[in-house]
């Protein structure tokens, strides 16, 4: 294995790098060529549930939502994506309708990409699979993960693991303040928080009252600012016990 790709196979399993990130500047520049740059207004979907496959998305600025809908109209919020993240992917490399929505929670840059000259470049640039492959079983390990957390924890616990995680991806974009205090990226409401971790509005507002009891999160209208990611993660783990 070469050198190049054993380094590609680091930057695949590790998690504070993006899609985008991962890719060198020749692989990059061909990939914009294949696409062209959109820009979508908040609340506008970049694909939709159901939709057959036609195009991939790379986010280059911006924060989306990725939604699922059942066949009763009650929606559940999956996942945030953000800057350097690779959307709508699955449907078209497994060609088959788009399992859910991701829709823009800000305004999103992105650069949007036919399907066939996206599977086209992937041939050109055998080494991307990798990325591609790595991103897939991240975002399964990721999602498996948060639900075993979840399982066993009360709300406001249950609500500092996904700020926790949040805070984390948040940092990785925009460093944290001289103080530690790292605001959340995404502009995600109550109600979001609430589908995200399969609780009300009602329960995600009394917990946020708990963390700011605590000491470790400042709130606003769409805004949550981590005051103590340290102590944020450790009341996550054990409750504030």
């Amino acid at each position: 294995m070469s050198e190049r790709s054993t380094s590609r196979g680091g930057l695949a399993a590790r998690p504070g790098r993006g899609f985008w990130d991962a890719l060198d500047d020749r692989e990059r520049a061909a990939l914009r060529q294949a696409g062209r740059s959109r820009t979508y207004r908040p609340g506008t979907p970049l694909c939709y549930q159901g939709d057959d496959s036609d195009h991939i998305i790379v986010i280059e600025s911006g924060w989306a939502k990725v939604v699922s809908s059942s066949a009763y109209g009650h929606r559940v919020v999956l996942a945030v994506r953000g800057p350097g993240d690779l959307v709508c992917e699955s449907a078209v490399l497994g060609r088959r309708e788009r399992s859910a929505t991701v829709q823009a929670l800000d305004q999103v840059r992105a650069l949007v990409v036919p399907a066939a000259r996206f599977t086209a470049f992937l041939d050109a640039h055998p080494g991307v699979w990798m990325l591609v492959s790595g991103t897939f079983v991240r975002r399964l390990d990721d999602a498996g993960r948060r639900l075993q957390a979840h399982a066993s924890a009360q709300g406001p616990q249950r609500l500092a693991l996904l700020l926790a995680e949040l805070a984390e991806l948040s940092a990785r974009h925009v460093p944290p303040g001289p103080d530690g205090e790292i605001p959340i990226g995404p502009p995600l409401s109550q109600e979001e928080l609430g589908s995200w971790m399969d609780a009300s509005r009602e329960t995600v507002a009394r917990a946020l009252a708990v963390l700011r009891d605590e000491g470790l999160v400042r709130t606003g209208r769409r805004k949550i600012t981590v005051v103590d990611p340290s102590g944020l993660r450790a009341f996550a783990q054990d409750g504030g016990g």
